[in-house]
């Protein structure tokens, strides 16, 4: 099977270059690989070696070709730039300057590439005086408010492992930059830079809260807000056997619902927004949780209203019914892993192939993508390319 019929999605027909890195940079990268795009990662020299892909690069390395390129070399620096001449898109996750000093900063790769759409992502953003600084989601996420709004009342903040900086504020709002830039260009023939900053993508996503914050509907105390485990009826509440469910019923008519859920529809209760009531209100409910087990509650929940959930654990996630149902997890490369998603109705995502192993597609991709023969074997004599 050719790697054109290997692809589906909405992105067949787009090639992206991906310039290896962690954590959200591989993340848009996969993205856009479930969703169609042809895109192949290069990895550095040095990672060339026997056996399977590293652990940590199986899932997010999904759907895409490797070429093992040492971009210190003149000629692999060239090797890049070709494909990258060849190429709709280019990712990268270097610190701020670095894929200037390399010799691929947007400037060059416009040059060789006018319509090329140059996706980059850092932590701080490109410019202000933290631009050069390390850092990790829980720093982003810090300095964004995020990390400071989330936890329980009297209580440190918790960190929400690192979904927020790395995936939902750096890698998915990467993807969706590269695909408006794509939809751009179509009109106006031209690429340009997608800036993708974690802290400014932490800073979107807590837009409701700042806006609540605004309007006086949010305190600085944690633990004390609709959304922050402050209210009784959005929370998590152990049961009989010592696991966990949750409640959302936050719109009066849910609320109804959760009240008859637990017993406490009949009786004379403040009301549902006064938060000088919560405290008590939240002990009432943890007491009637606590009489059924997780599952007893699910069986007596199941069609409701109630805004309710059984708290799983990832390694049960897969098998709870709804996602049976919607086959939203797929066996690769002997996990249970995530499907592609959003769904589309004529041009369904798919993963085309698992993680490649550094340099596994060397000729194949520079092949397809036009490269002379003589040209991958000179590359490939000065060391620039391996094995």
């Amino acid at each position: 099977m050719s790697e054109a019929k290997q692809r589906s999605g909405p992105l067949v027909g787009v090639r992206v270059v991906e310039v290896a890195g962690i954590g959200p940079g591989p993340f848009a990268a996969m993205v856009l690989a479930d969703l169609g795009a042809d895109v192949v990662r290069v990895d550095r020299a040095s990672d060339v070696g026997p056996g399977d892909p590293p652990l940590q690069t199986r899932v997010l390395g999904r759907g895409r070709r490797s070429v093992a390129v040492d971009l210190k070399r003149p000629a692999g620096l060239e090797l890049l730039l070709g494909l990258v001449e060849r190429a709709d898109v280019l990712l990268e996750g270097f610190r701020p300057g670095v894929a200037e000093r390399l010799g691929f900063g947007p400037d060059i790769c416009h040059e060789r590439n006018p319509r090329l759409v140059y996706g980059r992502i850092t932590g701080w953003g490109q410019s202000g005086p933290w631009a050069g600084m390390a850092g990790h989601d829980i720093n982003y996420i810090a300095l964004s408010g995020a990390l400071g709004a989330i936890g329980r009342k009297g209580e440190a903040p918790v960190a929400p492992l690192n979904l927020i900086g790395d995936f939902g504020g750096g890698g998915m709002l990467l993807a969706l930059g590269v695909a408006c830039a794509l939809v751009e260009r179509q009109g106006s023939g031209r690429g340009q830079v997608v800036d993708a900053a974690m802290l400014e993508g932490s800073n979107l996503l807590m837009s409701m809260v700042y806006e609540m914050l605004a309007l006086g509907d949010w305190t600085a105390q944690r633990g004390e807000n609709v959304l922050d485990t402050g209210a009784h009826f959005y929370d998590v509440y152990e049961t009989a056997d010592g696991r966990w469910i949750s409640f959302g019923a936050i719109e009066p008519k849910f609320y109804r619902e959760f009240l008859q859920a637990l017993g406490l529809g009949g009786e004379e209760l403040p009301d549902q927004f006064d938060r000088a009531a919560w405290p008590g209100l939240k002990q009432r409910v943890a007491e009637r949780v606590r009489e059924h087990t997780r599952d007893e509650w699910e069986a007596r929940l199941a069609g409701s209203d109630a805004c309710f959930a059984p708290v799983l654990h990832p390694s049960e996630a897969p098998d709870h019914p709804q996602n049976l149902a919607r086959e939203n997890f797929i066996e690769l490369d002997g996990m249970r892993v995530p499907a592609p998603a959003p769904r589309f109705s004529r041009t369904p995502g798919r993963v085309s192939r698992p993680a490649p192993r550094p340099g596994a597609h060397n000729d194949e991709v520079l092949r397809e993508w036009g490269f002379d023969p003589s040209e991958i074997e000179r590359c490939r004599s000065e060391g620039a390319l391996r094995p």
